[in-house]
């Protein structure tokens, strides 16, 4: 089968047209960078096309004779000097390849969310796909996911077979981008280069191994019906367990400093004005701290028991990663 994929150059996407590409899959990929893209994505089953989201004529050309789409190409980043730029890639982006879609008959698309679009946890309580949204988000990212969201379920009455997964934190091998946050995390923590627990440590957040979420967005584009959303999450875990499991499988316990919400909200200040004086990519801003100060507590039943989704424990999967980035464990 013959399957275009955007986003194919991040952290998600890479594994995901690597897999299909073993699977025996022809995957029509869309890069801004051919030469970027053949790095990445060295594989006989995958066809480089240079284009971009926001040009329809590329998306044209390089979706032709495909039968399914997975739409994994966002605007991911802390920050962006031009906050509209959220909205124009994240849904005028969406847009373009929906519209694309339809003239050359594609039914199948499959859209990658995010978790985060739900909300944080009330009361200590999982989130699931029956919570009514939180209409306070705190990232202009999420925000435009979920006006993306909404978007392609206008697009269903006219023929579109939309499907919406939102993976959680996702963490393990692959590239460190900023989608892969945790992973780089990790990484900074092992060789001392990260010492401060956010917020005190006690902030619960959700961790997905990669192949976990791979395995997700695979069974949802088989499996799932026209319209639904499927939470694909892994392991609720607080900062403080999930350092704590690192410093257990390396065996090195590693000083760290609480930092409470009014400093980091104070250091994130001043990384966010550091980027709009020089344009520097800031570590984390204001919005950003806000969020991870929050519960994120989320359930994956409905992807479990509809899709035959499976979640790997954490202690295997920090394992895994730490294997990957060349730790004794």
């Amino acid at each position: 089968m013959k399957i275009f994929i955007t986003g194919v150059t991040g952290y998600i996407g890479q594994k995901l047209a690597l897999q299909l590409a073993g699977d025996g899959h022809t995957i029509h990929a869309l890069v801004r960078n051919q030469q970027k893209g053949k790095s990445l994505l060295d594989h006989h089953n995958i066809l480089l096309f240079t284009g971009d989201i926001l040009d329809p004529d590329s998306l044209l050309n390089s979706m032709a004779g495909c039968e399914q789409v997975y739409h994994l190409a966002a605007l991911a980043s802390v920050w962006h000097r031009d906050p509209q730029s959220f909205h124009i890639i994240n849904v005028k982006g969406l847009q373009n390849v929906l519209d694309a879609c339809l003239q050359l008959g594609i039914t199948n698309v499959l859209f990658t969310s995010t978790a985060g679009v739900v909300g944080d946890s009330v009361d200590g309580k999982p989130v699931c796909e029956l919570t009514n949204p939180n209409p306070k988000l705190e990232t202009l990212y999420e925000q435009s996911k979920v006006e993306a969201e909404k978007l392609l379920k206008a697009y269903i009455p006219k023929g579109i077979r939309g499907i919406i997964v939102n993976p959680s934190r996702v963490y393990g091998p692959g590239l460190l981008t900023e989608s892969n946050g945790f992973t780089r995390l990790m990484k900074m923590y092992i060789s001392g280069h990260w010492k401060i627990k956010p917020c005190n440590g006690k902030s619960i957040g959700n961790y997905v191994y990669i192949d976990d979420t791979i395995n997700g967005l695979i069974a949802a584009m088989e499996k799932a019906k026209p319209g639904e959303r499927y939470l694909l999450g892994g392991v609720n875990a607080t900062y403080n367990e999930f350092f704590t499991l690192v410093d257990e499988l390396t065996g090195v316990k590693r000083k760290m400093y609480n930092v409470s919400l009014p400093v980091m909200l104070l250091l994130s200040r001043i990384q966010l004005l550091m980027a709009r004086l020089f344009g520097k990519q800031p570590t984390i801003t204001p919005p950003f701290v806000r969020k991870y100060n929050k519960h994120w507590i989320v359930s994956s039943k409905k992807a479990e028991e509809e899709i035959g989704y499976t979640i790997l424990p954490l202690r295997e999967g920090v394992s895994k990663t730490l294997n990957w980035l060349n730790q004794p464990v």
